[in-house]
């Protein structure tokens, strides 16, 4: 049965036992059956391929070894080894990789990426109401102001009205993972469960804003990512992970597990609105939560070391490689380590995946949405 290559159009649960050739070759050719010829890309540092390089040179993932290993030879920006998600949606799509907005002289005939690491989706301002601090240079660069990059890039591409329409028709909205980095933020300046989850619906209902901002622009096919299993996540686990009793049975953190968990499901609720609103629109949302928990339940027969699962390969001091809280020994920091394979490894630094990682995940999320995008069977 391994040696069989299965048609998969079919929803993925988080347990799948669907076997990774099927995954890598059958949904990514499906995939170009949508036949996009852009994709305009939103969002933080998991969707970044460069913007956080151009706004911050001596930003810490543009230091060697981040993007080095394997595809890049020097730093672009990713914070990865290599690849990201939006890297493998785009080839699987038929696409090159997407250019960073911010980079002089690029070319957008085939999308933008207007993610930068580090962003959020909610304002500093509006964070700042609610005594939330967000530790980061780059984070002015929220989701609105992403969305006003497009706007901008419109301004000279269409003219507004049908004349737009026609041309972002076969363009694909990714609205990145945006609201990770205000949960971050509020788990970094130590709010309560319950603070956190009453800014869950201004979060969503600042996405659902750009949302709707990008369909008047004339979005057709948009998908929304949900927040990933955070409580996975070795900076996290370091910090918070003392107790055997807060582990689930993926020995990630129960607790932030559940504020994800919690997150999503507000996301889900105003989708299924926003879907309401606009039947002729597919919304789609995009389930990385279960993607990060089918990789880790099917790692060790895609080739992850069973024992390193929740470590990170660069980075070092404590169990999980990142230091005992949290950021002490951190990725590109002088000194530290790289692990032997990275190929090997699901986290790279601590926070985000490896490339290894993100080719998985990618995957995953392309068959997940597939029967949701409405393509044609066939090419």
């Amino acid at each position: 049965m391994e040696a069989l290559i299965y048609v998969f159009m079919v929803t993925v649960s988080s347990f799948s036992l669907v076997c990774h050739a099927e995954i890598d070759n059958a949904s990514f050719i499906l995939f170009q059956n949508c036949k996009f010829n852009k994709i305009f890309q939103f969002g933080d540092s998991l969707s970044d391929t460069g913007n956080i390089a151009i706004q911050d040179p001596n930003e810490i993932s543009t230091r060697k070894p981040y993007g080095s290993m394997y595809t890049y030879s020097m730093p672009t920006g990713r914070c990865s080894n290599g690849l990201l998600m939006i890297d493998y949606i785009a080839t699987a799509a038929g696409l090159p990789y997407l250019h960073p907005y911010m980079k002089k002289h690029a070319h957008f005939k085939h999308g933008i990426n207007f993610a930068v690491a580090g962003s959020t989706a909610m304002s500093l301002e509006d964070l700042a109401k609610r005594n939330i601090s967000v530790h980061s240079k780059t984070s002015n660069s929220s989701l609105q102001v992403q969305v006003d990059w497009m706007a901008q890039f419109l301004a000279s591409y269409c003219k507004p009205g049908p004349d737009c329409e026609n041309k972002l028709k076969n363009t694909l909205f990714m609205m990145g993972e945006t609201g990770g980095n205000d949960v971050n933020a509020a788990l970094i300046d130590r709010k309560s469960d319950e603070e956190i989850k009453a800014l869950f619906p201004e979060v969503v209902e600042t996405i659902m804003k750009a949302t709707r901002t990008i369909i008047k622009f004339g979005a057709r096919k948009i998908v929304i990512p949900g927040n990933i299993p955070i409580g996975c996540l070795p900076v996290y686990l370091a910090t918070y992970g003392t107790e055997d009793s807060a582990h689930d049975r993926n020995h990630c953190l129960r607790r932030l597990n559940h504020l994800a968990i919690n997150y999503n499901n507000h996301l889900k609720i105003e989708i299924e609105k926003l879907r309401f609103e606009n039947p002729s629109i597919k919304i789609v949302y995009g389930d990385l939560y279960n993607a990060f928990e089918w990789l880790l339940f099917r790692a060790p027969y895609l080739g992850f070391d069973p024992n390193s699962l929740l470590k990170a390969c660069c980075g070092a001091g404590g169990k999980y490689n990142v230091g005992g809280g949290g950021f002490d020994k951190f990725c590109g920091s002088k000194g530290v380590p790289v692990c032997s394979n990275p190929n090997e490894r699901i986290n790279w630094d601590g926070i985000h995946p490896t490339q290894q990682a993100n080719k998985y995940l990618s995957a995953w999320l392309i068959s997940d949405i597939l029967p949701m995008l409405d393509c044609p069977l066939s090419s």
